[in-house]
């Protein structure tokens, strides 16, 4: 069962007899819902499926009951509903043991210690009572039937390689691996590790050189996922992932993932391109490598990064306030298509501008299969 496929079928909107007319399936990202009401909800939905959005990656945190209420809001409207629920960062819960967090180079837990922001507490996927504790929060939203699957974030290890665009905002040059963003060195990764390959890891810059140790903390994200892939999958829903670029390029250097390897009904890479110092044909270029790297097998939408406030764009210090001006939409959705994309997501659609909206409009509604 694949909603997502279903949803491209029904996109095909066949008018005047033989004359067919193609638009590119779109999702968002999106947050909420605060403290807004169901008539609220329903308005900004029915605002977005207006505007060509065809479903939703929905952040509403852990309660379920969440989900219910403004999923049942999006069906209403005709929007797929997808649940978007950050995978091994899960903050300082305390229904989570501080020995399941994971541990970098020098000894130092995320608990404590994390990489580069206060939020970036990641667990540890060698751990069985981690995979418990996420099988357990998906399936049990997975059930709703308001939900129609479920969306992975952060389903990585920290950045071990920041993008080059972010290292200003640091104060880092990250020419290479260095312990405090190389995770994980607990002691049953390196128990693990030893059992299976013969090797003990005493010396961790010896270590980070070794091929067969990232290999292995790649195979452990990938376990992870292919396990709770089977448990959404047993729902009867979808299961999908926020990922890096790539896969090859970035995704496997930076995060530990290698995510053709998943088993995921379908892939967002986050082609933020102003993050890697680029202009919209690496977007392009992002495809190609995505697409091909699954043998065209399995549908890959095309994340983009939009610039909030176009007018201060050159005059912002933090990338994360950077990203696709309304002039570069109509060529990233084009790359995008071009290259073999399914279709496109926005990061996010709040960032959107009017301006953002009127060339988003002329880009969805055109047939890039003769281009490609």
């Amino acid at each position: 069962m694949n909603k997502l496929l279903a949803v491209i079928s029904l996109l095909l909107l066949v008018s005047c007899g033989t004359q067919q007319s193609t638009k590119v399936p779109c999702f968002a990202w999106l947050g909420g819902p605060g403290e807004a009401s169901d008539a609220q909800i329903l308005q900004k939905f029915t605002d977005l499926k207006e505007k060509g959005i065809d479903g939703l990656m929905y952040n509403g945190g852990h309660d379920p009951a969440v989900y219910q209420r403004v999923g049942k809001i999006a069906k209403e409207v005709g929007l797929e509903f997808h649940t978007w629920i950050p995978t091994m960062v899960q903050g300082r819960d305390k229904n989570i043991p501080k020995e399941l967090y994971a541990v970098n180079g020098n000894g130092e837990s995320a608990y404590d210690k994390p990489a580069y922001v206060d939020h970036y507490t990641f667990l540890c996927p060698n751990k069985e009572e981690v995979y418990k504790y996420l099988s357990n929060l998906y399936v049990t939203i997975a059930r709703l039937p308001e939900v129609d699957g479920v969306h992975l974030d952060y389903i990585r290890f920290p950045d071990v390689i920041l993008a080059k665009g972010l290292w200003d905002k640091y104060g880092l040059v990250m020419d290479k691996e260095y312990p405090d963003f190389d995770y994980c060195y607990c002691d049953k990764c390196k128990a693990d590790f030893k059992e299976k390959t013969g090797v003990e890891i005493t010396d961790q810059a010896k270590a980070r050189e070794l091929q067969e140790w990232k290999k292995f903390r790649q195979d452990l994200i990938t376990k992870i996922v292919n396990r709770l892939v089977e448990d959404v999958h047993a729902q009867g829903k979808d299961i999908t992932a926020a990922v890096f670029p790539g896969p090859y390029s970035h995704a496997v250097k930076m995060v530990r993932q290698e995510w053709n390897q998943w088993n995921l009904d379908a892939f967002l890479p986050m082609n933020y391109n102003d993050f890697y110092l680029e202009g919209t044909e690496w977007i392009g270029k992002m495809c190609k490598e995505s697409v091909e790297s699954l043998n065209g097998e399995r549908s890959v939408y095309s994340g983009l990064f939009i610039c909030p406030n176009p007018g201060s764009k050159t005059k912002e210090a933090d990338p994360e306030n950077h990203g696709l001006l309304p002039d570069e939409i109509g060529e990233a959705i084009r790359e995008s298509m071009v290259n073999g994309a399914t279709g496109i997501c926005l990061f996010t659609s709040d960032r959107m501008t009017n301006e953002h909206w009127i060339e988003f409009e002329k880009a969805i509604f055109k047939d890039y299969s003769k281009e490609k």
